[in-house]
């Protein structure tokens, strides 16, 4: 099997996906001078690949690159953090939470690891911890992508059904960055499921009129305009979906929700 790239998002090849709803893992992995460059660099390129096929599922592999990774670089908070993230996803809470204190041990101020740490606290229903972490390391002046966590934060808050707190969260997340797309979409999927269309629509239309649009955003501009009676503005936005992303999940959501309108 041939190596995988990591996921890339908003301008960092370090940061993926999660499992709670949208929310987002990052692991950078960071320069350390304790460590000598070929050492470091080849824990840093293994922590990559241990991510990129955690991404894929591919548990096994990861496991093994991160096992490598630990081997070259034991004090490595950025190893212990991505290990962490392995073992939650193999359901080995113990594991997981040792090797995030860990982390946390070896670099307590390191807006990715308290990211990360945060992320596995909201995930196991640690909602007020979380936040805070997300919090802080949203305010860390060194942490390169602070709408991210501010987003975290939202989505984190939306799963504990604490709606309003959420849309703060992510509209701070927009005034730091307008053209991040996953604020975007999780505010206006907020004012949606709230039934508040006109907002929802002219975040839409503005978004996606100065910035670029991911699916899922124009899955929900479908909907939104669908429920507003627009019908030829459910087409544009479907069409733009079909053309920007074929092949998609959101595509074939749109093929599901043309079958099953009501």
């Amino acid at each position: 099997m041939s190596n995988p790239t990591t996921k890339t998002l908003h301008g960092s090849p370090c940061l993926a996906p999660g499992a709670l709803a949208l929310l987002l893992l990052a692991a950078c992995v960071s320069s350390d001078p304790r460590h000598p460059n070929k050492v470091r660099d080849a824990a840093a390129y293994n922590v990559q690949l241990g991510i990129a096929y955690l991404n894929q599922g591919e548990l096994a592999i990861a496991k093994d690159k991160l096992d490598r990774a630990l081997a070259e670089s034991p004090e490595s908070a950025d190893v212990h953090s991505a290990r962490a993230m392995l073992f939650q996803r193999m359901g080995d809470a113990p594991k997981a939470d040792a090797e995030f204190r860990t982390a946390l041990r070896l670099a307590p101020h390191d807006p990715e690891v308290v990211n990360n740490y945060a992320v596995y606290l909201c995930q196991n229903g640690r909602i007020n911890d979380g936040v805070r972490h997300f919090e802080e390391a949203a305010h860390n002046a060194l942490y390169r992508t602070p709408e991210a966590a501010y987003t975290n934060a939202g989505v984190c808050l939306r799963a504990a059904k604490r709606d309003e707190e959420a849309r703060a969260d992510f509209g701070r997340a927009l005034q730091i960055r307008p053209s991040f797309a996953e604020a975007a979409f999780q505010l206006t999927d907020l004012e949606f499921q709230h039934g508040e269309l006109a907002p929802a629509r002219a975040a839409i239309e503005a978004f996606v009129g100065r910035y670029n649009a991911t699916a899922d955003l124009l899955l929900l501009a479908v909907r939104v305009a669908r429920a507003q009676g627009d019908r030829a503005g459910a087409q544009h936005y479907a069409r733009r979906l079909q053309l920007d992303f074929p092949g998609s999940d959101q595509v074939r959501a749109l093929a599901e929700l043309d079958r099953n309108p009501g």
